[in-house]
């Protein structure tokens, strides 16, 4: 009942934004299709149509899901605010801050890289870009949960979270120029992401800011938008058009590096590391097979059966060792047992015995 009450009462912005989002991507699309810079490509959108479509799928099974996350997390806490407008600043002002680190770090470990990839696979950049979500982005959700922890009210972080995606929305396209210095400079605009999504060194992994450009401006990562930037992955991927593969590649080829990884150790890189580190040792590691002689088949064989045959030969060493170790260890015990009284025997019984086994002893 009470998931009901809440769910009532805050507005799906989303839905009423449709309509108004559709509008401006035909409208957009008609503009290049006449005009002489073309900023859409066929396939590219019919990827970005399929992908946004199950987005929203997605995105209405964890409606609930989220919505019931928020509110368990707001009835634990001992502090809460109650439903008023003004909440919604801090909110969505801590909202931003949360969103920048998220995107961020997207960027810097490959296991959340894998949940943003899809958004920087087109090569054009136009208002379907936005609509490139990944599938399973609700991964990213533990990087808002201090936002949740401050005892925001549900409806108000809802509300926060529809008006800070619709935000980012406009600012996909390159139908729109530099703005007003000022708002260049502390807002997110069309030149700010541009500069987001441009392949060049200089414009990799900056401009993270969804709303706000404070949080770039702050820790390092700001860049004006100054040549033309080049947009899509470093490395392309193989289908345009296929939302799976546009929305889970990343993953196929994790899994592929896992499995020919050598130890735990590069497991971990390979799945933690950041793309960039990832993508120069692959680098190193072509080089280093460049420079390795090549191996017939046969020789290969030999090679490891050498290896084997040593490395068996080294553990019966070390199993021999240990054997004489313990035997050796073992015969000043074996004397002491023979001249200490039986520790089970009655103490009339252990000193016969004992003064029994002196005289053998001497005798012999």
């Amino acid at each position: 009942m009470i998931l009901i009450s809440y769910r009532k009462s805050a507005p799906d912005l989303m839905v009423y934004a449709l309509p108004v989002v559709f509008f401006c991507t035909a409208l957009e699309y008609g503009f290049s299709h006449f005009a002489e810079h073309k900023s859409y490509e066929k396939k590219e959108t019919i990827g970005s149509v399929f992908i946004g479509l199950g987005n929203l799928a997605v995105n209405l099974l964890m409606k609930a899901v989220l919505l019931y996350g928020a509110i368990w997390i707001y009835n634990a806490l001992p502090w809460r605010m109650s439903l008023n407008w003004w909440t919604l600043i801090p909110c969505f002002i801590v909202y931003d801050c949360c969103s920048y680190w998220s995107h961020r770090i997207s960027h810097f470990n490959r296991f959340f890289w894998a949940t943003h990839v899809v958004h920087h696979s087109a090569e054009h950049y136009n208002l379907t870009v936005a609509f490139r979500q990944s599938w399973v982005q609700h991964f990213k959700i533990v990087f808002f949960i201090p936002v949740a922890s401050m005892g925001f009210n549900p409806v108000i972080l809802f509300v926060a979270s529809q008006l800070s995606t619709l935000y980012q929305f406009w600012v996909h396209t390159e139908a729109i120029g530099k703005l007003h210095p000022f708002i260049e400079k502390y807002f997110g605009t069309p030149s700010n992401h541009r500069v987001h999504h441009g392949s060049q060194d200089k414009y990799l992994d900056k401009n993270f800011g969804a709303t706000f450009m404070i949080w770039d401006h702050l820790f390092g990562t700001f860049q004006y938008e100054e040549e033309k930037p080049v947009y899509g992955l470093t490395t392309p991927v193989d289908s345009k058009t296929n939302p799976f593969i546009l929305n889970f590649h990343e993953y196929r080829d994790m899994i592929k590096d896992v499995r020919q990884s050598d130890g735990i150790k590069e497991i971990l890189f390979f799945i933690f590391a950041s793309p960039g580190k990832i993508y120069r040792h692959k680098l190193t590691n072509i080089e280093k097979a460049n420079r390795t002689p090549v191996v017939d088949k046969k020789t290969h064989i030999k090679n490891k059966k050498i290896k084997a045959l040593k490395f068996a030969g080294m553990l019966l060493v070390i199993i021999l060792l240990l054997s004489q170790s313990l035997n050796t260890l073992s015969q000043p015990s074996k004397r002491l047992m023979s001249l200490t009284p039986w520790p089970c025997l009655p103490l009339k019984e252990r000193t016969s015995c004992f003064f029994f086994r002196e005289t053998q002893m001497q005798i012999r």
